[in-house]
């Protein structure tokens, strides 16, 4: 489930290695481009962290944020 922290939406994700971190990554990627919305992440090991905000509106979460938090719930 995504949370609201300091204006953003954020959620943990943990997989079984880092392969399977960084696959998962890859694919978030693409979707990210596609949308011209990129993340702030953060990867150690099996586990990723992304952040979404929408910074050209003032770091504050837009319907924009939720698009993509919702396509990546779809990825794992």
């Amino acid at each position: 489930m995504w949370k609201e922290e300091n204006n953003s939406l954020y959620k943990r994700f943990e997989f079984k290695d880092f392969s399977d971190a960084f696959a998962f990554m890859t694919k978030v990627a693409l979707l990210a481009e596609s949308s011209n919305h990129h993340p702030k992440w953060t990867n150690e090991w099996n586990k990723v962290e992304i952040w979404l905000s929408t910074h050209d509106q003032g770091n504050v979460i837009t319907e924009k944020d939720r698009k993509l938090a919702a396509a990546i719930d779809k990825v794992v």
